[in-house]
């Protein structure tokens, strides 16, 4: 079952339309490819969305709008801007036509840990992840996602293991859940995308 979709820190969320700009070409470029390949979508039988991409903007980031893996293509209007983060609080400010993905407590560890990383893709394949529990960097088997404690298991891995030099790392408690990390959003995306097409069967 996917454990994905349902927001669990406190929002404080401003409902209005994030502005055009050639970022979202860029988001809905990569989410399309990740979309093809199954890594991003939609849970018919559970009826809920799953994965989710983002990239970061100065001192902020812009991630994609909760429930929205169904989404054949997406705009300005399907992505959220994440103003502040806190953690030990478990609370996330954002604005955008949308709120924020229920990952961005998760996303906002990361930006907060590594300066050196720009884009974050998540993403769910249950063989991909079966099959990478024991070789991929991987948070604890109790960690839930979304949580404060995820947030801090994704800063020990940047600091204890090859996730921040090679970009991939398993959520162990997030069935299905993999994350990977780059420069910008075509290096993160093309980790993904080459580590699924390696270690398919």
């Amino acid at each position: 079952m996917i454990d994905e979709g349902y927001t669990k820190y406190s929002v404080d969320w401003t409902r209005t339309p994030l502005s055009p700009d050639p970022v979202f070409d860029e988001l809905d470029n990569a989410r399309r490819r990740l979309l093809a390949a199954g890594l991003i979508g939609h849970d018919d039988v559970h009826d809920v969305g799953f994965g989710n991409i983002s990239v970061r903007t100065a001192d902020q980031f812009i991630i994609s709008g909760t429930q929205t893996g169904h989404l054949a293509s997406t705009t300005h209007e399907h992505y959220a801007r994440v103003t502040s983060a806190n953690v030990e609080q478990n609370r996330v400010s954002c604005t955008g036509a949308v709120q924020a993905s229920s990952e961005s407590m998760t996303h906002a560890a990361i930006y907060a840990a590594a300066p050196a990383v720009g884009a974050i893709v998540h993403v769910h394949d249950q063989r991909l992840w079966e099959t990478s529990l024991d070789r991929l960097p991987a948070t604890g088997p109790e960690i839930a996602y979304g949580t404060p404690a995820m947030a801090h298991e994704l800063e020990r891995l940047l600091d204890e293991t090859p996730f921040l030099n090679d970009g991939l790392a398993v959520m162990a408690g997030h069935d299905g859940g993999l994350i990977a990390i780059g420069r910008n959003l075509g290096e993160a995306t093309d980790r993904m995308l080459d580590y699924q097409n390696t270690n398919s069967v």
